[in-house]
């Protein structure tokens, strides 16, 4: 089976194959040694993101927040949080990075704000049914005397979507949706006050030169009228790619959003992106948030999430392409993020242990494969240093609201949030150079890990990434994909054009090659063929 399109000028557009570097700002590099990455530490940085041969960054939430869910609690999105630096700061980066010919992508966080927002607290200050808490979905309780929250809604975080509020005089109020933390009031779609200011916000960062956005939470921010009760069988937390059909989930109305965001951004000088975080069903529902006038591209978390397996992969990457064919919107491919467990430790899980030795070997195998795909291609911050999983934090380190949320039932997500290695033997490993400890521990066996310690190995995870974006150049815009053999082989095969092949051999014993590859995930066999879990690259 093949997938191609027509090329065209628009074809050509630089995110339609762009490899995009996610930062996590607080866990990068700290430049004013108080143990918190911050952009300071991002600009010094600025030349390590580029050697890496990719097009652009992506910033997670650099605003100010109080930071009960990393940074996505936002209290003003035209500014930048102290902790980080300052507006100035962020305008240097960005001349910093173009100079360097990197785009720049910021988050962009409007389902919902912080509680500490000026406007959630003239919303708390104000009585019911006035325009303050239009903003936001306040509403009264059921049952007597108000006690039982407006519907069955559940936080994505563990627990109800709904907290009851206390009035001045101290007795209970109405009760506010947070479709994550309660301390993330989720905004009113249906206020124009919402949607204007919003307009303002995208004009705010595209006149400072942002590139683009990736947008958080896509699929909750619109709400159905009368707020349906959902039926008891959705009802599972952390996990809404599981809520089809749920009604405080990938509504029809997140659509007249994006709509209105397209016409913002194209209105703009520029070649601005945007990529949306849309957790659904399928790659069919995932198609419709980048239909021409919408978002042009959007995360593809069934890949991300997709067992190592063959049969699986391919029926993956056709889905998806076979998706997108219609609007003409590229595929997006990522391993990871800040919101997923580390590919390291993902696929080295069997039977319940992770094997970090399979889990490199697999995910060093995955990266060609990724980079090989059509389309664009996100990489999240200490996967191209091959780190997993930092699955033994102490408890009283954990800061993820999932685990509170959860009575520790979830870990959450801080084990791919701790601090980057940059050099040296021992923590802090380079990430600080102040009296200040990193925000999270750095594990002890980190040492070979480092930047530089990966820097001087030419087998490393490290050269890896760089060789392969360096070779993805030559053959990134060439369209369509052909599959060659059959996936219950327990191999992927397939071409882009005469430029590249690429061959991954998923099964348990080594399998015959062509000739001897340009680029190899491990190396070969003496005799010459791809051994289990390897991947290799013939670029024309």
């Amino acid at each position: 089976m093949s997938w191609g399109w027509d090329v065209s000028t628009q074809d050509l557009a630089w995110w339609r194959h762009a490899a995009i570097y996610e930062i996590y700002p607080r866990s990068f590099a700290d430049g004013n040694g108080d143990g918190e990455g911050d952009l300071r530490g991002v600009i010094d940085r600025l030349p390590y993101v580029a050697g890496l041969g990719v097009d652009a960054l992506w910033i997670a939430p650099w605003y100010p927040s109080p930071m009960a869910d990393g940074g996505y609690d936002v209290t003003d999105h035209r500014d930048i949080d102290p902790r980080f630096g300052t507006l100035a700061d962020a305008e240097e980066l960005l001349d910093r990075a173009h100079a360097l010919g990197l785009r720049v992508l910021v988050d962009l966080v409007v389902n919902h704000t912080s509680e500490q927002h000026p406007w959630f607290r003239q919303a708390l200050a104000a009585a019911p049914g006035s325009p303050a808490r239009a903003r936001y979905f306040f509403r009264d309780g059921r049952g007597p005397e108000g006690g039982e929250p407006p519907t069955n809604w559940i936080s994505a975080f563990g627990g109800s979507a709904w907290t009851r509020t206390t009035d001045p005089d101290g007795s209970p109020g109405q009760w506010y949706l947070h479709t994550f933390a309660p301390e993330q009031p989720d905004l009113d779609w249906s206020s124009p006050r919402v949607a204007e200011d919003v307009d303002g916000v995208l004009r705010f960062w595209l006149d400072r030169g942002v590139d683009g956005f990736r947008v958080d939470a896509a699929s909750a921010m619109a709400k159905p009228a009368g707020l349906p009760d959902a039926d008891p069988a959705l009802q599972v937390a952390w996990t809404p790619r599981e809520w089809a059909d749920h009604p405080q989930w990938d509504t029809d109305g997140v659509h007249d959003i994006f709509r209105r965001w397209r016409r913002v951004i194209d209105d703009h000088p520029g070649e601005q992106v945007t990529v949306a975080e849309a957790v659904v069903k399928d790659p069919e529902r995932l198609a419709r948030y980048v239909r021409p006038d919408e978002l042009h591209t959007a995360f593809n978390f069934t890949f991300m999430h997709a067992s190592w397996d063959a049969t699986v992969l391919r029926s993956v990457v056709d889905d998806t392409l076979a998706s997108l064919a219609p609007s003409g919107a590229p595929a997006t491919w990522a391993l990871s993020s800040h919101d997923e467990v580390r590919p390291v430790t993902r696929l080295g899980r069997t039977g319940g242990i992770t094997d970090p030795v399979l889990g490199r070997r697999r995910a060093r195998a995955a990266a060609l494969l990724t980079f090989a795909l059509p389309g664009g291609v996100y990489v999240y911050q200490g996967d191209e240093l091959g780190l997993a999983e930092v699955e033994d934090l102490p408890e009283h380190a954990l800061q993820d609201p999932v685990y509170r949320r959860t009575a520790g039932r979830a870990r959450g997500r801080d084990g791919c949030r701790v601090p980057l290695p940059w050099s040296g033997h021992h923590p802090p490993y380079g990430f600080t150079d102040g009296p200040g400890a990193p925000w999270l521990p750095q594990p002890a066996t980190w040492s070979d890990l480092t930047v530089e310690a990966e820097d001087g190995d030419p087998g490393s995870v490290l050269n890896l990434y760089r060789e392969a974006l360096r070779l993805r150049r030559g053959f990134r815009d060439e369209p369509g994909l052909v599959w060659a053999g059959d996936p219950s082989d327990r191999v992927l095969d397939f071409r882009r054009g005469d430029r590249l092949r690429c061959v991954v051999n998923l099964g348990p014993t080594p399998v015959d090659l062509p000739g001897p590859p340009t680029l190899w995930s491990e190396p070969g066999s003496p005799d010459g063929r791809l051994p289990t879990d390897t991947a290799a690259w013939y670029v024309g």
